[in-house]
């Protein structure tokens, strides 16, 4: 919803004509239907003014966002990030218990060819 939707939206829920608003506001209702328009922007003042008649942040009536809502996500987005962390280190831990038992592994394959090898050699295992 750009701007000067959000401010006939808010206007119309209020039950207020331009004029009342303008009043309010200490402005014309021209200088309201051009917001409303898009021809013209409130200046810092009459932000701040309408933030506090409507009873929300300046970035939720600017942007559309409501604060609350970006501190949400923010939060999840940390938590995320934080499952995302812990899935990494436990894929570290994993290829480091696998590497460990694969060298385990070759270590028990090599010992027994060792042991063929000098059963063999020696005549202890397969005697003829």
């Amino acid at each position: 919803m750009n701007f000067n939707e959000r401010l006939i939206d808010l206007r119309r829920k209020r039950g207020l004509s331009q004029e009342q608003l303008g009043y309010e506001l200490g402005v014309s209702r021209q200088t309201v239907s051009k917001w409303e328009l898009g021809q013209s922007y409130p200046d810092f003042q009459r932000l701040v003014l309408l933030s506090d008649y409507y009873e929300m942040s300046l970035d939720e009536l600017v942007k559309g966002v409501d604060v609350g809502d970006v501190r949400s996500l923010n939060e999840s987005e940390k938590q995320i990030s934080s499952i995302y962390s812990d899935l990494e280190r436990g894929k570290e831990a994993a290829r480091r218990i696998w590497l460990l038992l694969l060298i385990a592994g070759c270590v028990v394959l090599v010992f027994f060819a060792l042991v063929v090898i000098y059963g063999v050699t020696e005549g202890g295992l397969f005697v003829r």
